[in-house]
């Protein structure tokens, strides 16, 4: 039997993290080792085979020159943390997945910018979070997320209040909502990074979203 990859998932410190057990129950199915990845959880050592940075709490303004007078709820250690490893993976050249919060991450590691706050730009989506894929967004019909989902617009879900707003250096838009915000990128040279607002590991029972970690399983050589 071929080694099962090592895949390493960043996320919150919490004792229940249901984030992290269904990104981790993903990536069982979808035949890979997930290591988990916080403040208070170390990775066993052996060498990490791809990265998922997961969603959670906003990003501290400092990083993208955010304004640091507005009233976020933040985690200082977690990004630094989180940045690190970044680093880590495209030193290494290893396949990278941002969810919702490290989608940008990702974004602001490559010099590009957020939307500190979205719901003013909201008009044909909701700000109400929710887990269900009640929300619409279309792919760019040439884009690799588009064919690793098999299909160019998707139903997902939504609990973000921010968003990136231009692609850092290397990243293409790929995705957007109703109203034109960016919900997907996707790197321009070795298709080895993918970033989705949304939570596909929520709704890893559809094909097209289960589909996201298949593709980051199969594209570790």
């Amino acid at each position: 039997m071929a080694k099962r990859p090592r895949i390493g998932v960043t996320g919150n410190g919490r004792s229940w993290s249901p984030s992290w057990w269904c990104t981790a129950l993903a990536l069982h199915l979808a035949g890979a080792i997930p290591e988990r990845i916080s403040v208070r959880h170390q990775p066993g050592g052996a060498p990490l085979n791809a990265l998922i940075i997961g969603g959670g709490n906003d990003i501290s303004p400092e990083h993208y020159k955010g304004d640091i007078d507005d009233k976020v709820k933040i985690d200082p250690e977690r990004d630094y943390l989180e940045i690190a490893w970044i680093h880590q993976a495209l030193k290494r050249n290893i396949p990278l997945l941002g969810i919702c919060r490290g989608a940008q991450l990702i974004n602001i590691v490559l010099d590009g910018t957020l939307h500190q706050d979205i719901r003013a730009l909201r008009i044909y989506t909701h700000n109400r979070p929710g887990l269900l894929p009640t929300k619409q967004v279309r792919l760019e019909a040439d884009s690799q997320l588009a064919s690793i989902c098999g299909k160019t617009h998707l139903r997902v879900n939504s609990l973000h209040h921010q968003a990136i707003k231009d692609p850092g250096v290397g990243l293409r838009t790929v995705g957007w909502d109703l109203d034109q915000i960016i919900q997907a990128v996707e790197c321009l040279t070795d298709h080895k990074i993918i970033g989705v607002q949304w939570h596909p590991e929520y709704l890893f029972y559809l094909p097209s979203q289960y589909s996201i970690f298949r593709w980051l399983v199969q594209n570790i050589k």
